[in-house]
């Protein structure tokens, strides 16, 4: 089977490098907002008109010969077409729904500019050879393994990395373990386990929320664009880098834990778009609760659920294991002794008590056990079940284990 993979790595250009890339940024910047604009006013002027990447490539080059612009022949031009791809997929995600319509870009967010062929990579010295950039060194950390299929140059925050996508055939998996757990998400506890354990929330925007606050409003205070407000502006990039890394490094962490005990997940299919939404409604029907609700939905996006089911779903695909996405349709108000649902099951945010037979237990860990069966008999309708669950039982017994756990 091939595995698609990237590696990514802190670059360390010296200053021509440096302002190449930065201009090599702003040209794709430039093309994907100029090709933005051209194709809304085709789509103005009428609406049968379709994105094509084809007549805005076959215009590429007559832009270039436009003498205002003529700065964009200095560009390569692999980047360039790159960037019309990327145009090209959001719209086919906006009218999938699966998106908001494209926006232009601006300056300093998601600089980025990407290479499909053309580059060499030198590990043994750790340096990259890119295209109109020469040889650029990387801080190496760890071995690349298969063919290189693309590379991207990313700037964030002062820094400029570098993603290597590579292709490998590698033999098909089976995974060590045979457990199986389910697991529930929540603002309390990030990550609660059928097996009674659970991940505590990193919180990493929470902590970092009032040294943000100060910075921001020190940035505000500033003349816009001098040198004292770009200052200012660094400082808070810093700290939304700092929240940014921190987040990543716990699910990563979390995740690879979960995915190297586990042969199979069991997780709620949560739908976080929708949840996060904001409450506020219109004029004509305000909403209710909205400020007990935006601290909710900051919550939400504060644990990045799902990026922890994203990183989830492929390190059990690497390592020969399942993901299972169950509706999360009452699981935290049925009794996982006697299936009794009712609203009153749950007596608060943390505490479960059934009142058809008494049991008690965490709500969290209720949900997450009853995530558990639900996997169990999605995968029995679909006859792919595995034939041992947690520590060597049946699926039915492992459901036992964790009501006893």
């Amino acid at each position: 089977m091939k595995r698609l993979q990237a590696y990514k790595y802190e670059l360390q250009p010296n200053g021509e490098q440096l302002r190449n890339m930065r201009r090599f940024a702003g040209a794709c910047r430039f093309v994907f907002n100029k090709a933005l604009a051209w194709q809304s006013e085709q789509y103005a002027a009428d609406k049968t008109v379709k994105f094509s990447y084809t007549t805005l490539a076959n215009l590429l080059p007559l832009w270039k010969q436009d003498p205002a612009i003529q700065w964009l022949k200095v560009s390569p031009s692999q980047p360039l077409q790159q960037t019309l791809k990327d145009l090209e997929r959001a719209y086919k995600n906006f009218f999938a729904k699966r998106a908001d319509f494209p926006r232009f870009k601006k300056k300093g967010q998601s600089d980025s500019f990407r290479y499909p062929q053309g580059c060499k990579l030198d590990q043994a010295n750790s340096r990259i050879f890119l295209p109109k950039l020469g040889w650029i060194r990387y801080r190496n950390s760890r071995e690349v393994l298969g063919v290189v299929k693309n590379v991207t140059v990313s700037g964030k925050q002062g820094k400029w990395f570098i993603s290597i996508q590579t292709e490998r055939e590698i033999d098909a998996l089976v995974h060590p373990s045979t457990a199986i757990v389910g697991i529930d998400m929540g603002i309390a506890r990030f990550a609660t386990l059928s097996d009674g354990s659970y991940f505590a929330p990193l919180n990493s925007f929470k902590r970092q929320e009032n040294a943000l606050v100060k910075a921001q409003r020190a940035m505000s205070r500033k003349q816009k664009f001098s040198n004292n407000w770009k200052k200012a502006k660094a400082k808070v990039q810093k700290i939304h880098a700092r929240i940014g890394n921190a987040r990543r490094d716990y699910l990563h962490k979390a995740t690879t834990t979960i995915s190297q005990n586990h042969a199979m997940v069991c997780i709620e299919d949560l739908q976080v778009r929708n949840m996060s939404k904001s409450a506020a409604g219109t004029t004509e029907t305000p909403g209710k609760n909205v400020r007990a609700k935006s601290g909710l939905n900051k919550s939400i996006l504060d644990q990045g659920w799902h990026e922890f089911r994203r990183q989830l779903d492929y390190k059990l695909a690497w390592n020969g294991g399942q993901l299972v996405a169950v509706p999360p349709r009452n699981t935290s108000r049925t009794c996982p002794c006697c299936s009794h649902v009712a609203k009153e099951n749950r007596l608060s945010q943390a505490r479960f008590e059934c009142v058809e037979c008494g049991f008690e237990e965490n709500a969290d860990l209720v949900g997450a056990i009853n995530m558990l069966r639900a996997g169990h008999a999605r995968l029995a309708c679909a006859d792919t079940s595995p034939a041992v669950g947690a520590s060597g039982q049946e699926p039915a017994e492992a459901t036992q284990a964790a009501l006893a756990a």
